[in-house]
């Protein structure tokens, strides 16, 4: 039997779930269709913008993404959706 290697991340989950932490969802179908119904309103893009930047942020920008692999369209919209949502924190340099 092949013995399981686990990231961090996977150590993280299985330690939180056999501390108990994680409870069933009282009918997980409603829950999952509400959870879709937000991820399609948070994701639908039905406007375009254009803006102007320096070279030297979208350089960086389109290197992030590469690195996340996903377009830096994406990632900058992402960026904004945070932004607006309150998710995305301004932190102090050191």
């Amino acid at each position: 039997m092949k013995k399981i290697i686990l990231d961090d991340e996977e150590k993280d989950i299985l330690e939180s779930y056999e501390r108990g932490e994680w409870v069933p969802v009282k009918n997980a179908k409603k829950e999952i269709k509400k959870l879709q119904q937000y991820a399609k309103n948070t994701l639908q893009k039905d406007k375009r913008i254009n803006i102007r930047m320096s070279s030297k942020d979208l350089d960086q920008v389109q290197v992030i993404a590469v690195q996340e692999g996903i377009p830096y369209q994406t990632l900058v919209s992402s960026i904004l959706h945070k932004y607006v949502s309150g998710y995305l924190v301004e932190r102090k340099k050191a």
